[in-house]
């Protein structure tokens, strides 16, 4: 007869096992279909999502081919991934209790909007810009940084969602998840262009990236 004792998982604490979660910081258990949970998860995907984007980069480096001009985007991803957790913490904190949220670590920061709009600048002086929509799948790495900009979209969809429910103080969210979408997409344009690529028009004999002065971007605004 078997007499070991039973161990117990770390990871499943099994009270999820009714439908429902947690918060961070304030209120009781909401259902796992909540909108707040909806929001919570979509960004946890985004996380995900760019971890695939990190990964694909980081092999690269690994075998010498990531172009000198991307040697910074292993970085980038890591920063936006912890970036996208304070996001993730301040969506998790019941309407009410925002008093307990700490700017930069737990509330997304005017700094970090700011940040991200740095960073679109600098990047899209770098590239050349598409005149139309285009096919993500150029390469493995744009289309991963495509997958989490679209994942990123629905998660700041669902926190449009979550606000109109439960109105609440003005805040960054909305504004980073906007900008960063919009850096996730240039982002993509340069992993393109730093393999020699052009973006895939949307349109069979539609035109390719303007060798000129960029033109805007048109995509989800």
């Amino acid at each position: 007869m078997d007499h070991t004792p039973e161990r117990k998982s770390v990871v499943a604490t099994k009270r999820g096992d009714d439908g429902t979660t947690g918060l961070l910081f304030g209120g009781g258990r909401v259902f796992k279909d909540d909108p707040r949970t909806e929001a919570c998860g979509a960004i946890d995907e985004s996380i995900a999502a760019l971890g695939l984007a990190r990964a694909e980069a980081d092999l690269k480096s690994q075998y010498g081919s990531l172009p000198r001009t991307l040697a910074l985007l292993p970085d980038l991803i890591l920063r936006l991934q912890r970036e996208l957790f304070v996001v993730g913490a301040e969506l998790a904190t019941a309407a009410g209790a925002e008093d307990r949220q700490k700017p930069g670590q737990t509330r997304v920061s005017v700094e970090m909007v700011e940040g991200l709009d740095e960073l679109l600048s600098e990047t899209e002086s770098a590239i050349e810009m598409p005149r139309e929509f285009v096919v993500p799948g150029e390469t493995r790495l744009s289309a991963a940084l495509e997958l989490a900009r679209t994942i990123l979209r629905r998660a700041e969809r669902r926190a449009v969602t979550l606000h109109r429910a439960e109105p609440q103080p003005p805040d960054q969210v909305g504004p980073y998840l906007n900008r960063l979408a919009d850096l996730l997409w240039v982002l993509a344009r340069a992993a393109e262009q730093g393999e020699s690529r052009a973006a895939t028009p949307s349109r069979p004999g539609g035109q390719e990236p303007n060798a000129g002065r960029p033109t805007t971007r048109r995509r989800e605004a």
